[in-house]
């Protein structure tokens, strides 16, 4: 069985750490992910050609949310990102989703978080970047390696406008 589909039939408390980078800001970016149930563990990371820091703070819980395979589980999520955390846990998300994201950035990004969240029973915690927090810490040396590795995708959705 493999390690994912273990950390999500095992248990449905799930606790994820996510970040985000871009190098330049937009630049090469990545996010790093770490998924942790009960004594099961999983990192995914991915880097990309051109992006926003936003942009991967977000795809790294979108990704997070997409890989746990049973629905309903209690999941935590730890970011070092007031851009994610606070749009979701003040419920700015849900006024932009009303007025169809009028002015807002990263709607596709929005769009497919909308998608996913509904499907666990999700719960944000900000946390200081860069403060010593190990899974935070973890994320972000898998985030910076990912763009900084040969192995960059196309963000499709990135728009510089």
């Amino acid at each position: 069985m493999s390690a994912l589909r273990s950390l999500s039939t095992m248990s449905h408390n799930i606790i994820v750490y996510t970040d985000g980078s871009a190098l330049g800001n937009p630049g090469k970016g990545g996010y790093g992910i770490v998924l942790v149930s009960g004594k099961y563990r999983k990192e995914l990371s991915q880097g990309f050609e051109l992006t926003t820091n936003n942009r991967m703070e977000l795809l790294s819980v979108i990704v997070a949310l997409e890989s746990i395979k049973v629905e309903n589980s209690c999941v935590t999520i730890y970011s070092d990102s007031k851009y994610v955390v606070d749009a979701v846990e003040k419920g700015w998300l849900f006024s932009w989703e009303k007025k169809n994201f009028k002015k807002k950035k990263n709607i596709d990004l929005w769009k497919r978080f909308l998608q996913i969240y509904p499907k666990h029973k999700v719960s944000f915690k900000w946390v200081k970047g860069h403060a010593g927090i190990p899974g935070n810490e973890r994320c972000d040396e898998m985030a910076v390696a990912a763009a900084e590795s040969g192995n960059l995708i196309v963000d499709a959705g990135y728009n510089p406008e």
